[in-house]
């Protein structure tokens, strides 16, 4: 079992101890970068609300970019599935067929 390294992250002005596998550092790193970057934004698009629901909408957008991502790696594989498929046809239709 691998020992986790202790880490601080800042989301919204916040400070949290956690506790991660020395390979996921740079990951939570980026991932806090980019929810502290989100939330930045949606301070200047929606002036007068509170960190609470800055951060809620940061939250829902990545729950959302995480959705559409495995969405597209599904569709992704069907259409790998597919061209697999007309492949197989296509090698039939070329290949000289035996004559007895």
């Amino acid at each position: 079992m691998q020992e986790l390294l202790p880490v601080n992250i800042v989301i919204a002005d916040r400070n949290y101890r956690i506790r991660i596998e020395k390979a996921d550092e740079e990951k939570v790193r980026k991932t806090a970068a980019l929810i502290n970057q989100k939330i930045g934004e949606f301070k200047t698009q929606f002036a007068g609300k509170d960190m609470q629901d800055f951060v809620a909408m940061a939250l829902l957008w990545f729950a959302t970019e995480e959705t559409h991502a495995g969405s597209a790696s599904i569709q992704q594989e069907a259409a790998l599935s597919r061209l697999a498929e007309i492949e197989q046809l296509v090698q039939q239709v070329i290949t000289p067929v035996s004559q007895p």
